[in-house]
């Protein structure tokens, strides 16, 4: 999301570089795929998304490392270290920057952290994504506030939008509070669920 508004606020393209086909199982085919995408930043000025950057920028020092991983991180650094007049932004984005190698630090020029949005932040988030739908001006802020803490930005706005959706298939044209509680909740539980250890 914050690539596409980056993009969107310098009116320029967003390609975002999908890791899936950039790596593959050949040695030193990764690197000479990663090689065309910084040409192509040279020849098509754009913003360059590395979604889930921890798979291509993971330590190298890492005990579960793949030697070709090391190759690819190692031709990256190396790429972005080169003298280039690229005018091109280049953006990787993790949910698991413990991860990633500490040399990248010295590649990029902003590191941006998100911290989970404050409740004036999660307000707003909420009135702006609930257009079309009009809601109930008796709505419980307190209880909606505590349903969407300790969310992201990203997972709120889809919480709104999946109570939105619901609201408009059910030919509504007022949001119920409790949808909107329930689709937060719903979130909440898909968080707990995927940070539950394996048994």
């Amino acid at each position: 999301m914050t690539a596409e508004a980056l993009a969107g606020e310098l009116r320029l393209p967003l390609f975002v570089v999908r890791l899936e086909s950039l790596i593959t199982r050949f040695m030193g085919e990764t690197a000479a795929k990663l090689r065309l995408v910084f040409d192509e930043t040279l020849r098509k000025r754009g913003v360059y998304l590395f979604d889930e950057f921890d798979a291509l920028g993971g330590k190298r020092d890492s005990s579960n490392d793949v030697a070709e991983m090391r190759r690819v991180l190692n031709s990256f650094l190396q790429l972005m270290e080169e003298p280039n007049p690229t005018d091109s932004v280049l953006i990787g984005a993790t949910n698991h920057p413990e991860i990633l190698d500490r040399a990248l630090l010295r590649r990029f020029d902003e590191v941006l952290e998100f911290d989970p949005p404050t409740d004036d932040q999660i307000a707003a988030l909420i009135r702006k994504n609930l257009r079309p739908i009009r809601y109930t001006k008796k709505v419980n802020w307190d209880e909606v506030l505590a349903s969407a803490r300790g969310l992201s930005q990203a997972e709120i706005v889809r919480a709104v939008e999946d109570a939105v959706k619901a609201a408009i298939l059910d030919e509504r044209k007022t949001l119920r509070v409790d949808d909107l509680i329930g689709r937060l909740k719903n979130r909440k539980d898909m968080q707990t669920a995927f940070s539950r250890p394996k048994k």
